[in-house]
């Protein structure tokens, strides 16, 4: 399967644009950095899933990118409690993340009934 053809990975690198375009004058390099290679990593793990043959590799690499996900929601709640992330601003990533791992879920289940 063609990786670029998926909405979950068409979405997911929108969305790691986005953080990269938003934070690049962020001074706090630390938080920057986290949030960018989180949301960098979920694009990154479905494409390198997608491009192994077997289910089992491929499950692998999807739960990574699931496991991304969690974290950068996390990262979001933080910077919405510090004041990095506007509040509406926040809320739509949080709706993202949420709507990405479900279909990194679906996808999961999918290999699981291969």
């Amino acid at each position: 399967m063609n990786f670029e053809r998926l909405q979950v990975w068409k979405r997911s690198a929108r969305l790691s644009a986005e953080l990269y375009k938003t934070f690049s004058a962020l001074r706090d390099f630390g938080f920057r950095d986290q949030v960018t290679r989180s949301g960098l990593s979920i694009p990154s793990n479905i494409a390198e899933g997608m491009s192994r043959y077997t289910s089992k590799d491929k499950r692998h690499f999807l739960v990574v990118a699931r496991g991304s996900c969690a974290e950068l929601r996390t990262q979001v709640y933080i910077g919405m409690e510090i004041g990095y992330i506007e509040h509406q601003q926040g809320q739509r990533w949080l709706q993202e993340t949420r709507e990405i791992s479900s279909m990194l879920n679906g996808l999961i289940v999918t290999l699981d009934n291969e």
